[in-house]
């Protein structure tokens, strides 16, 4: 009989070769309503708007298009970023915010001036500015996140940026703002310190120690302006070879952590093998970043009030290695298109958040639209991605508490991580309300599981929703929708239920209890 190791190895040598194989053991998932990791923050469901490529003029923005409205937005785009539930919203970059000044972005538009975009090799408009953005945050009822420029930018500039868009009092800042159109402060609580400051990439790359003094002295006069706001500190993107990202981050809580609320992380990856049993393993990299950096974080505190906290903000995150490279400059740039594998992995690193709940607080997809993107248009119209689905899912649903399943399921041998479980999963509670996240990271062959609930009872009925297709290569695009989710009824009594989880699929078991 052959081994389960041996047929691993056998199906990552030959991954798209259809043969007769043994079906891989009985899984078994067992939950327990009293094992709680931690909160689901709704923040974690956040998303990312830069200026780049047709993410923000073309993309939520487009100013004459019969599509949008009379201030430039596009109600379509709208409509399907509605459907993400965005719990947190991050603009104006990344690379983009290392050199923007935000007052060439207020103003009447037509009296702002072009700047020369030296991240993107562009000529930026500004007519997409700060009042835009808030207002989009408030048409999405979502919380907005402003990224300061802390690489050609000053201590100043930070603060006042605060000052215009929180402060109350009568101030010549705060009379900009009212002579823009704003009255009211927008009272935006989340501000990030610069954006990936440890990369040689970045317009004001700094070592470890420069970045945590300047970035100290910027956190102090934001949180004197407003003591109410939570900072973001630019952690490591930085993962090259040889490359110190664990010191970096380190070094960086050393100076921040009695003033920031989280340290930021960025994490991308593909398949540029196509090898899809390695690609569906790529959140397992995720777990490590999380684990490691949840450690740094709490050596920093050590020495601090018990009560004192810092959370991880995964404030980029995606699939994306196709739309990449030197020659990625300009206007039609990063306009990844995916396919059903990319939506599973997706479906992973949402996975890992949820198991990750007592320290993952902020998440952000990068980006909104067209841009690696779960959305992209035309000036027609527009379709969502694969990896639109399984987002969509989360966001909606898996709400609550995340739950600490135990979990028994075959495993397959990779490259690069080792044993992998076939089944990956997560789980949240709402009240009396059940859901179970699982990816079939088989690709060919259909896994049976057993789920139990120790201490409650399944209640009747429940619902499926499943995101799959044809192939793993299948794509959407503006003619069809070839990977979608598909829902149907279940029922579920007692403390047992068998599930059969289809190859290649994301299902969301979603049940009540008793």
């Amino acid at each position: 009989m052959i081994s389960r190791r041996s047929f691993s190895k056998a199906l990552i040598a030959a991954p798209y070769i259809a043969r007769a194989q043994p079906s891989p053991a009985r899984s078994r998932i067992a939950a327990d309503t009293t094992r709680v990791i931690g909160d689901i923050d709704p923040k974690i469901y956040g998303n990312f708007v830069e200026h780049l490529g047709r993410c923000v003029d073309g993309g939520v923005f487009q100013e004459g298009s019969p599509l949008s409205d009379a201030n430039g937005y596009r109600k379509d785009v709208l409509q399907a970023v509605k459907g993400l539930n965005v719990g947190l919203l991050r603009w104006p970059g990344g690379n983009f915010s290392s050199n923007y000044h935000w007052q060439d972005g207020i103003g009447p538009r037509d009296q702002r001036p072009p700047r020369l975009e030296m991240a993107w090799g562009t000529i930026e408009s500004n007519r997409f500015g700060t009042h835009e953005f808030l207002q989009y945050a408030e048409m999405l009822g979502t919380e907005p996140y402003i990224c300061a420029n802390l690489g050609t930018g000053s201590w100043l500039e930070a603060q006042q940026w605060v000052e215009y868009c929180n402060f109350a009092g009568d101030t010549g800042i705060t009379r900009q703002r009212k002579q823009n159109g704003r009255a009211q402060p927008w009272k935006v609580t989340y501000w990030g310190l610069g954006n990936e400051m440890d990369g040689p990439w970045q317009m004001g790359h700094r070592s470890a120690d420069d970045y945590g003094k300047f970035a100290l002295e910027a956190a102090k006069l934001m949180k004197w302006t407003d003591a109410n706001i939570k900072l973001i500190a630019a952690g490591s993107s930085n993962y090259g070879s040889g490359v110190d990202w664990i010191g970096w981050n380190r070094t960086v809580l050393e100076y921040l952590k009695r003033y920031v609320d989280y340290i930021s992380l960025h994490l991308y990856v593909g398949n540029t093998a196509n090898n899809f049993a390695d690609f569906m393993a790529s959140s397992m990299e995720l777990d490590e970043r999380i684990k490691t950096t949840e450690g740094v974080i709490n050596a920093a505190l050590a020495s601090e009030p018990r009560d004192r906290k810092i959370y991880i903000a995964w404030d980029e995150w995606n699939v994306w290695y196709r739309a990449r490279g030197e020659s990625q400059r300009g206007r039609n740039i990063l306009e990844e298109h995916y396919n059903l594998e990319d939506a599973l992995v997706i479906s992973t690193f949402l996975n890992s958040f949820l198991n990750h709940a007592h320290i993952i607080k902020i998440a952000n997809m990068a980006q909104l639209v067209n841009v690696i993107a779960p959305i992209f248009t035309n000036d027609q119209g527009l379709f969502l991605q694969t990896i639109y689905y399984p987002l969509q899912l989360f966001a909606a649903n898996s709400k609550g508490k995340a739950l600490d399943l135990r979990v028994e399921t075959p495993k397959y041998t990779t490259r690069r991580f080792g044993d992998v479980p076939y089944l990956d999963t997560s789980a949240a509670l709402d009240n009396d309300t059940l859901v179970l996240n699982v990816t079939n990271r088989h690709q060919t062959q259909d896994l049976i599981a057993d789920i139990e609930i120790a201490d409650k009872q399944f209640s009747g009925a429940a619902t499926v929703s499943e995101v799959n297709g044809p192939d793993i290569k299948a794509e959407n695009d503006f003619t069809a929708a070839r990977v979608k989710t598909v829902q149907r009824p279940l029922t579920a009594q007692g403390k047992r239920l068998t599930y059969t989880f289809p190859a290649h699929s994301f299902t969301m078991l979603k049940v009540k209890l008793a």
